[in-house]
């Protein structure tokens, strides 16, 4: 196979699909060309649809590949296409979802105790969205389970990393907004003093 029907079969998968296209997706379908090959193919297709001031990128999203539209023509597009009321996040879960993107990994009662409200009902939208997952336990007290963003997390708000995050003033929510009560920071002070390496436990049995 040539470069050039290499790389036609290439952008047409990214133009088919509806989710970010990892390398060794793409590799399993293009068997006759390296990783390297198809990693450069897709460097050069995001070289020219950017060169030629395209209203079409090509992003990198959570670690795969996908083609996007121009940010700057959402207002135009949000008239053709309205998001469905099941797929949109409202105020208690985009702030929820905020407080975990921003303090992970962070327990059901930290979360309370910042929006100062019950959020079962919300973390459990959350977790069936999968935006949110569990990452571990607490090393405290009754062991608490502990949230996490997932990958889908990154697919919805179209960010290759956690990094990408917006600022918190996109999200309506103040910094000093996102600070636990004072008795919880104590809490977690008497335990990163009594336990200065086992803190906490990820979803491995690592501290992160």
């Amino acid at each position: 196979m040539d470069t050039i029907q290499a790389k036609n079969i290439i952008e047409a998968m990214l133009f088919v699909s509806d989710k970010p296209l990892f390398i060794k997706e793409i590799k399993l379908v293009i068997e006759e060309i390296s990783v390297n090959e198809i990693k450069e193919i897709v460097a050069n297709l995001q070289e020219e649809y950017e060169k030629a001031n395209r209203v079409l990128k090509i992003k990198e999203i959570a670690g795969g590949y996908q083609i996007v539209t121009d940010p700057l023509i959402a207002p135009w597009l949000k008239k053709l296409y309205k998001t469905s009321g099941s797929d949109k996040l409202r105020g208690p879960s985009l702030e929820t979802l905020a407080i975990v993107a921003y303090k992970q990994p962070v327990s059901k009662a930290e979360i309370e105790a910042i929006r100062g409200v019950n959020v079962d009902g919300v973390l459990k939208t959350l977790v069936e969205k999968n935006l949110i997952k569990i990452v571990g336990r607490k090393e405290t007290i009754g062991r608490p389970i502990l949230y996490g963003t997932s990958s889908e997390f990154l697919q919805y708000f179209g960010l290759n990393s956690l990094q990408e995050l917006p600022r918190l003033e996109e999200f309506h929510i103040a910094e000093e907004d996102l600070q636990l009560p004072e008795h919880l920071k104590k809490e977690e002070q008497e335990l990163i003093e009594d336990r200065p390496q086992e803190s906490l436990t990820s979803e491995h049995g690592e501290a992160p």
